[in-house]
């Protein structure tokens, strides 16, 4: 999706929440302005119209009412997918099958520019409060804050979010998944609680509050709640199912009490950031689709781009960097090692695709399914070199600093996308 964050969120609330004139729902107060005045919030209370006497039998009641979005306001969602490449869906002209997103893509409009900072938590700051980074306070992530308003990692008071915007216009708001938007040393039971996402405009928060988390055992908050999920990975458990899941549940039971009500929702997996978990029904769809080796495959995606128009006709492909070996110089291990563990990333994607396309096939049985605006954004930044040149089954080794031998990753090559493994792909 195109986007420039210094206007875009400001000009999608416009789109949802647009000057209307005074109707009877929207009647002129006593001052002889429209309620309720969109440009100032939080909005106060409808005018009383009713009449207040000496007693009661002189005075008449008339129930003020809380604002409401304007009549017509859509449903929004918008899906963040987390550190993917340009040329891995099939969407975009990639070698991982990604039917749901094909479909809504056949179904909407399809961009292939996103302009981001190149990390995730600043360019979803970006997002969520449609301003620059630095203005929002997120000029780097959370881990790394520094003494300088920049780079603080603390959202100002005068910087609101979409989902307060849109709360205090009517909207049902909800955040589910990763949130790494939070001061790191805010995430604790001490607080404050004003900038986790119910601080920040959103009504309800089910996910997790860092860069990324383990799949099989997240740490989960509700709201500012720790919650343990409520089965185990023996049991089936995996978040992905479980933040779709609650995804589903919460918009249906809002449209069965108040159908009227338009929501926004936010949905951030953890996917596809590591670690990498998925069961080995859905890595083995890919067994030896990688064999080709990186060299092939920038081709081959090269040449699809091209012909679906992803690209302009005119492009070059890079050359390969010098710090990339070529697939031909690897040795039988380093092939196999790698190929493994692109395998187990794309059951991992398409694993996760599937679960977006239950999200996607509920949206069509709600009352106004028809108002709905989905926004699928395929990658906060790109895809994500934290593996390091051989991967990794122990992507928090990796991040500390201490590589993983490949005779180590060879030995345990057997719990791949486990919860005995923190894998991440060369």
């Amino acid at each position: 999706m195109t986007i420039n964050h210094d206007w875009a969120l400001a000009a999608l609330v416009a789109l949802f929440i647009p000057a209307v004139p005074a109707t009877a729902a929207e009647s002129p107060d006593q001052r002889g302005a429209a309620y309720p005045d969109r440009l100032h919030l939080p909005m106060p209370l409808s005018p009383f119209e009713g009449k207040i006497g000496k007693t009661y039998k002189e005075s008449e009641s008339a129930w003020q009412h809380p604002p409401q979005a304007p009549e017509g306001a859509p449903n929004v969602i918008v899906i963040l997918l987390d550190d993917v490449g340009f040329g891995q869906t099939s969407t975009f002209g990639g070698q991982i099958p990604t039917p749901s997103l094909d479909k809504l893509a056949l179904e909407g409009l399809r961009y292939n520019r996103f302009h981001t900072t190149a990390i995730c938590g600043p360019s979803r700051a970006a997002l969520l409060t449609g301003r620059n980074h630095h203005d929002s306070g997120n000029g780097f992530l959370m881990e790394w804050a520094t003494g300088f308003p920049e780079y603080s990692t603390m959202l100002p008071r005068d910087t609101a979010t979409i989902g307060e915007i849109l709360k205090d216009n009517g909207y049902a708001t909800w955040w589910f998944g990763k949130n790494h938007n939070t001061p790191d040393w805010e995430t604790t039971v001490a607080g404050p609680f004003d900038r986790w996402p119910t601080g920040m405009g959103f009504e309800y928060f089910y996910g997790f509050n860092a860069g990324e988390t383990h799949q099989y055992y997240p740490v989960l908050f509700e709201n500012t709640t720790p919650v343990e999920p409520d089965k185990s990975p023996e049991q089936g458990y995996h978040f992905m199912t479980d933040m779709t899941d609650r995804a589903i549940a919460r918009m249906r039971f809002s449209k069965s009490v108040a159908p009227k009500k338009p929501f926004f929702m936010y949905f951030a997996p953890g996917a596809m950031h590591a670690p990498h978990h998925v069961t080995a029904e859905w890595r083995d769809k890919f067994k030896g689709k990688f064999d080709m080796g990186w060299d092939a495959y920038r081709e081959i995606v090269f040449k699809r781009q091209l012909a679906m128009g992803i690209i302009p006709p005119e492009t070059k492909l890079t050359v390969r960097p010098d710090w990339v070996p070529a697939w031909d110089s690897l040795n039988d291990e380093q092939k196999k090692v790698y190929t493994a563990l692109m395998e187990n990333y794309a059951g991992f994607f398409a694993f996760t695709d599937h679960e977006i396309g239950r999200l996607l096939d509920a949206v069509k049985y709600l009352p106004d399914a028809d108002n709905t605006l989905l926004i699928y954004i395929v990658g906060d930044n790109g895809a994500s070199s934290e593996g390091g040149p051989d991967g990794t089954l122990n992507e928090i080794r990796a991040l500390n600093g201490l590589p993983t031998k490949l005779d180590d990753i060879i030995a345990h090559l057997d719990q791949l996308g486990g919860p005995e493994s923190e894998p991440h792909y060369p």
